[in-house]
């Protein structure tokens, strides 16, 4: 016994981190399916999306960077799904610097491809990114092509048939922001107020608690927290769309279903480590004392 518990204290830490990655790797690739239950918050983003009528517009601010993609991402990715199965149009704008746009381009591009019956400049459009975040906000409170004169393709926004009767962002019905810093505060406190455009938050799971008391005071309709809020998103989407489940079966689709079986058995791992190193530990001590 006493053997076993000097080779447990002394076990290389790389094997450690070999059952980490196997634990987080192995049920992205194959899916285990853990339950996944819905906060009321997601409900909420989710019914007021479900809500809106087909030929409606919302828009889809991406205020993230690669940092947070694999919790934000996905949340993007089915909003923007649900808007096609919807028929409601969507603006997508980027004003993250640090890889924003590329972020939008390629959620664009992915949900573009699954639907190829979405029509650019008509369904959907792109606008990409614009530096300085909050005075951007403002002026779109105002007059969208005041600080988006074009697409990301150089067309006019007057010509794009999705920006017909949409002059700012108090004709939206939605704004969705995906964010991962105060960029998605900024949409709450500073553009609601001036448009009165109800507000979704799509944040980081560490950066979530904060929002609640935006959810609390009506200043936010709904909220997605971090990778479970997407994946209670995509488990709203498939119970109301079993046509979606296609995109969230494939191995090669990375979502947040799958990224929270795998966060889910690497921290049962992590916590099997701790409960055995302090058990061999406090063993160890106890047969030291004797």
């Amino acid at each position: 016994m006493r053997r076993f518990l000097e080779r447990l204290l002394g076990l290389d830490r790389r094997w450690i981190f070999l059952f980490v990655l196997l634990s987080v790797a192995i049920p992205i690739i194959v899916p285990i399916g853990l339950p996944v239950t819905t906060t009321e918050s997601t409900r909420k983003a989710f019914d007021f999306i479900e809500a809106l009528k087909p030929g409606d517009t919302i828009l889809i601010s991406f205020d993230y960077g690669p940092s947070s993609a694999p919790e934000n991402d996905p949340m993007a990715e089915a909003v923007m799904r649900q808007c096609a199965l919807k028929k409601i149009r969507f603006i997508v704008i980027a004003l993250y610097p640090l890889g924003g746009l590329n972020l939008a381009n390629n959620a664009v591009a992915k949900v573009a491809f699954e639907f190829p019956d979405l029509k650019y400049g008509v369904d959907y459009v792109n606008l990409g990114y614009k530096d300085g975040a909050s005075a951007v906000m403002r002026r779109m409170g105002d007059d969208i092509a005041g600080a988006f004169p074009t697409d990301q393709k150089g067309t006019p926004l007057a010509r794009l048939p999705i920006m017909k009767g949409i002059a700012s962002v108090r004709q939206v019905k939605l704004i969705f922001t995906v964010a991962t810093g105060i960029i998605g505060e900024w949409w709450i406190t500073q553009v609601h107020p001036q448009a009165g455009t109800p507000v979704i938050i799509g944040p980081t799971a560490v950066s979530a608690p904060k929002y609640y008391a935006f959810l609390n005071s009506g200043q936010l309709v709904g909220m997605l927290g971090g990778m479970k809020g997407a994946a209670e998103y995509e488990k709203l989407l498939r119970a109301r769309y079993p046509e979606m489940a296609r995109f969230y079966t494939s191995t090669h689709d990375f979502t947040a279903t799958k990224g929270m079986d795998g966060q889910t058995v690497m921290h049962l791992i992590v916590l099997l480590f701790i409960l055995l190193g302090n058990s061999a530990f406090l063993l160890s001590r106890r047969g030291m004392t004797r």
